[in-house]
């Protein structure tokens, strides 16, 4: 009889490695979500990799080589906008901003979200009553609101926006969290963790989080698309970085400028599909991971 000479530590991480092999394969199987990661990948490689590929001296105004609100040629594919900027050009480098606020702020409401849930559901009584309100609160307030008052009174700047949408997008994950913890928390290994004397940061750590992990990453896919509207949002309504190219600027020019009423339709739909299509390909990517990971819909296929 032959005995195995592995660690508990080795065989932990041998079954995780398993446990995301086996979550690839059945994610694989669903062809929408597996489209969608690859047009991810390739809009996030192809943003990364702009520096080596793409000349930016072309989004400087003062360096703009065409017409104001030239129509679509073979020089400018897209057309230009009131300042004579290849539009083409503007919409690829702001899949740059687009993406960082994105994926910064997502990290930051998640991050607050995954806290706030965690302990309102672990610790009980009067922190989670506090916890639960201040949720509320957030819950009650219209957040696009929250975000525009925020970014009025901070300086103008992509920090600015990232920490608006961050600071106001949390309450859904906390929510989220705050069930799947209290599913967590039923199963009988806890209470025998307990019982053997493990404490609060044992628990959580070594029991809550990794059960509570692979909902949190469904929902921060979803959470991104979001980050990205608000974005655009944002700064469509003129409250963002005055001085970045983003999608939601270029629209916000194109009204400002006076393109839409001289029917320069160049100026609005490429910044207004490029929105459309990185969102869904977000919201491809969550609801695969969400019916992957997520026990009630299993077996189900997009």
């Amino acid at each position: 009889m032959t005995t195995s000479t592995e660690t508990p530590r080795a065989i932990a991480w041998r079954r995780r490695r398993a446990a995301v092999a086996r979550t690839w394969r059945e994610f694989a199987t669903q062809k929408g979500a597996l489209t969608g990661f690859c047009l991810l990948a390739l809009t996030v490689v192809v943003a990364l990799l702009l520096p080596l590929i793409s000349d930016s001296d072309g989004l400087d105004v003062t360096k703009a080589t065409g017409h104001p609100l030239s129509p679509p040629d073979g020089q400018f594919w897209l057309g230009t906008d009131i300042d004579g900027r290849s539009v083409l050009l503007m919409t690829i480098w702001g899949t740059r901003l687009s993406l960082l606020v994105g994926f910064s702020a997502t990290v930051l409401s998640v991050l607050i979200g995954t806290i706030v849930g965690i302990a309102a559901a672990h610790f009980g009584g009067w922190i989670s009553a506090i916890l639960l309100r201040f949720t509320d609160f957030f819950l009650v307030l219209p957040s696009l609101i929250l975000a525009i008052a925020l970014s009025a009174v901070l300086p103008q700047s992509t920090r600015t926006i990232i920490l608006a949408i961050g600071l106001t997008a949390w309450p859904s994950t906390a929510r989220l969290v705050r069930a799947q913890t209290l599913t967590v928390e039923s199963r009988p290994y806890i209470e025998r963790a307990r019982a053997l004397g493990g404490g609060h940061l044992h628990v959580i750590g070594r029991h809550v989080l990794p059960g509570v992990l692979p909902l949190v990453l469904a929902n921060t896919t979803l959470v991104v698309g979001n980050a990205v509207i608000a974005d655009a949002t944002l700064a469509f309504l003129g409250v963002g970085d005055p001085n970045a190219i983003s999608w939601g600027a270029m629209l916000e020019t194109a009204l400002s400028s006076g393109a839409v009423t001289r029917g320069a339709w160049w100026n609005l739909l490429p910044p207004g599909i490029a929105i459309v299509l990185v969102v869904l390909f977000f919201t491809l990517v969550g609801r695969g991971l969400e019916t992957v990971l997520n026990p009630r819909l299993k077996g189900q296929r997009s």
